[in-house]
């Protein structure tokens, strides 16, 4: 089962003709809008997920009830219980659009448990929390242990993002993508992340950018957990959004090693 990020790239595009079983939007960019594509993807069979950009789980402001209030009433609308948001900071008293890193520290894992309760409290569901990229940190942990205790703690579920974890690895030398893996709870995992990046010479790093073909081990680590516990599999495309015909390649990639 594969799906695929819809974009605003994407709304002239004959989406019957895309080769994706479910789709992903960013509710930010739906709420109080036209949703006449959304309901034409709802049309066609397939369901619709909520993956979030701005609920700022690491960040210090307050909850936005109102917003979560927003996103409970988009998902009735859209007939779905799934909503899922970045383990990250994005911004106390403006959006950054960007998304920030939390220390590993014990101290941040009670609080940011707490305000994952917070949220699920309010929405009345349990969520999931995405494991993201990262160009400095400091803690007292590494990352997959420090997001099962989140998750354990808070008890939600996890958006397991693969390139992610290579784009992290690259840059920083230490958990690799298959020792990360083998220390999440799958029981947790609602679905799966892939996508492309980029080495940015000016930085000297590798750039989460969500422009390029999947890379090869990230689709195989993908391809395997699906294969073990049948978790679905989302493609990402952010930048740089080719044609369909690229789309359904990179899909269809995805299927075909799927049904073998």
């Amino acid at each position: 089962m594969a799906g695929l990020g819809y974009r605003g790239e994407m709304a002239d595009w004959d989406m019957s003709a895309v080769e994706a079983d479910f789709f992903e939007v960013a509710p930010e960019n739906w709420i109080k809008r036209d949703r006449s594509p959304l309901y034409k993807l709802l049309d066609s069979g397939r369901p619709v997920m909520l993956h979030g950009v701005s609920l700022s789980l690491g960040g210090q402001a307050p909850i936005q009830q109102e917003f979560l209030m927003a996103v409970r009433e988009l998902m009735t609308d859209l007939g779905t219980d799934y909503y899922s948001d970045h383990l990250a900071a994005s911004g106390d008293a403006h959006q950054l659009y960007d998304l920030f890193p939390i220390p590993f520290t014990d101290r941040e894992v009670i609080r940011i448990s707490d305000r994952i309760k917070e949220v699920q409290n309010i929405l009345g569901l349990r969520i999931a929390v995405e494991n993201t990229t990262y160009y400095t940190n400091v803690g007292e942990m590494n990352e997959v242990e420090f997001l099962m205790q989140v998750v354990e703690r808070a008890d939600c579920n996890i958006l397991l993002d693969i390139n992610n974890i290579a784009v992290n690895h690259k840059n920083h030398h230490l958990t690799n993508v298959h020792h990360f893996v083998s220390h999440v709870d799958m029981q947790r995992v609602t679905y799966i992340h892939v996508a492309g990046h980029e080495f940015d010479e000016r930085f000297g790093l590798y750039i989460d950018t969500h422009s390029q073909t999947v890379e090869t081990e990230t689709r195989e680590v993908a391809l395997e957990l699906f294969q073990q516990h049948h978790i679905p599999i989302l493609l990402e495309w952010d930048n740089d959004i080719p044609a369909l015909t690229t789309i359904n390649q990179e899909l269809s990639c995805l299927k075909t090693f799927i049904s073998t």
